[in-house]
């Protein structure tokens, strides 16, 4: 009986730990968070694969730059396309445009990779979400990869659909983890 109670007790306890983890992110510096009106996207950012567009991603939130921008091009069963302040799909930030950092990373749902004109070279803030497994796999190799969605993929799935959206959902606020940490403390 003592067995069975002290079995039960140590599941107990590795479950609680297990759920508290969760509820935190893994890297809170290389966690994303995209809250639209729909809800919030969390993104497991991917700094060994493409440090520098991780790090472009991460100075553009901090300084608001994706806050109201509009999802601007969002194609049904390949992605959803923002990160453009001027809403045409045309425009990006005022940095230098970042050289490319491809990788063997599959394109997959929810896989999220830097949007570019045809030279390689040229991507600045406009990214895309994957809607499926298939719809994107022919850009492995071919665009940066810099992030992963780990929950709120159905807000993903929800985002108004067009090219351009009749009414286009925006980025209500797009933060890191760490940040939102640091606030609270």
């Amino acid at each position: 009986m003592f067995r069975k109670l002290s079995h039960l007790i140590w599941s107990f306890i590795i479950m609680t730990a297990a759920t508290a983890g969760d509820a935190q992110a893994q890297d809170p510096e290389n966690t994303m968070y995209i809250d639209l009106d729909k809800g919030r996207i969390t993104i497991e950012m991917l700094p060994d694969i493409a440090p520098q567009h991780v790090e472009r991603i991460k100075e553009l939130a901090r300084a608001g730059f994706y806050d109201g921008v509009v999802w601007h091009r969002v194609i049904n069963d390949f992605m959803a396309q923002t990160g453009d302040p001027t809403g045409t799909g045309t425009g990006g930030s005022d940095k230098p445009d970042l050289p490319a950092e491809f990788s063997k990373y599959a394109y997959k749902r929810g896989t999220i990779g830097m949007a570019r004109t045809a030279d390689p070279d040229s991507a600045n803030s406009q990214f895309f979400i994957c809607f499926t497994d298939t719809g994107c796999d022919f850009l492995t190799g071919q665009y940066t990869v810099w992030g992963q969605v780990t929950a709120g993929m159905e807000h993903v799935d929800a985002i108004e659909k067009g090219e351009p959206p009749a009414n286009p959902d925006k980025i209500v606020k797009m933060q890191i983890a760490a940040d939102l940490q640091e606030a609270a403390e």
